[in-house]
């Protein structure tokens, strides 16, 4: 996502999002006869959204999501390892899932990009304007979050996670509740920096999982490099032992 602006901005003289006018409470009396600002009209525009992006997806086959901050310059060691990483996943024969806005986002359609392979942004509806990156082949928009989510979850076999902020870690945590209830399996998840991650897996591990609020094992959901090449090589591994992918020829 976008850098944020600070709540007042996104208030003044901004329309509400979608999102945001599902989430209100209704207000005490409904206005007869205007059904397109009613909780049903929305379910329907809902289901629609659902369906263009079922649609849009379907023929996706291998694809992995990269997630970071729309805040990372291009200058950023972290882009430049987003977009070679998303470069070798390209080369590995996976398409390129993004929130297809700026920062990470921009580097991981631009590496597929300089693969050929399949460049794909999911924008979403923000109180501030977002605008796509130039990177990608082919862009949906939404406006509810929850389903922009599914199709991240749907149509990727993993998720690359790059140093971000809140929109961020709420994919990564949604991914691990998922794996670790068991709603998807032979899921990857993989951390890029370990300097940044490792105060919140320390934390995991003393506070979370030592209270007992997790199990220890719980924490071998996620890996951790800093590696492109290694990112994409424990991807791949993951595909094969999910027998999505054949074990590549000795040497």
């Amino acid at each position: 996502m976008s850098q944020p602006s600070r709540p007042s901005e996104r208030r003044v003289g901004k329309p509400p999002t979608a999102d945001a006018q599902l989430l209100s409470s209704p207000p005490p009396v409904t206005k007869p006869g205007d059904f397109t600002s009613t909780d049903p009209w929305r379910v329907l525009r809902i289901v629609g959204e659902f369906v263009e992006g079922f649609e849009e997806l379907a023929d996706v086959g291998s694809a992995v999501a990269i997630f970071g901050s729309a805040r990372t310059d291009e200058r950023d060691p972290w882009y430049q390892a987003a977009r070679e990483t998303a470069r070798l996943l390209g080369e590995a024969g996976f398409a390129v899932i993004t929130g297809g806005g700026p920062g990470v986002m921009e580097a991981g359609n631009r590496g597929a990009r300089d693969a050929g392979a399949l460049s794909i942004g999911l924008n979403i509806e923000l109180p501030h304007e977002q605008n796509a990156n130039p990177h990608i082949d082919r862009s949906i928009d939404f406006r509810y979050f929850f389903v922009r989510k599914t199709m991240f979850v749907k149509y990727s076999s993993a998720f690359i996670v790059f140093p971000g902020g809140f929109g961020t870690l709420d994919e990564l945590f949604e991914s691990l509740t998922l794996i670790q209830t068991g709603k998807i399996e032979h899921f990857k998840l993989v951390l890029m920096s370990a300097e940044y991650w490792q105060p919140l897996l320390d934390w995991l591990r003393t506070r979370v999982a030592g209270e007992g609020k997790i199990s220890p094992q719980d924490l071998q959901l996620m890996d951790v490099t800093d590696d492109p090449a290694e990112a994409v090589r424990i991807v791949v591994e993951s595909e094969i032992q999910a027998g999505r992918r054949g074990t590549p020829p000795p040497g």
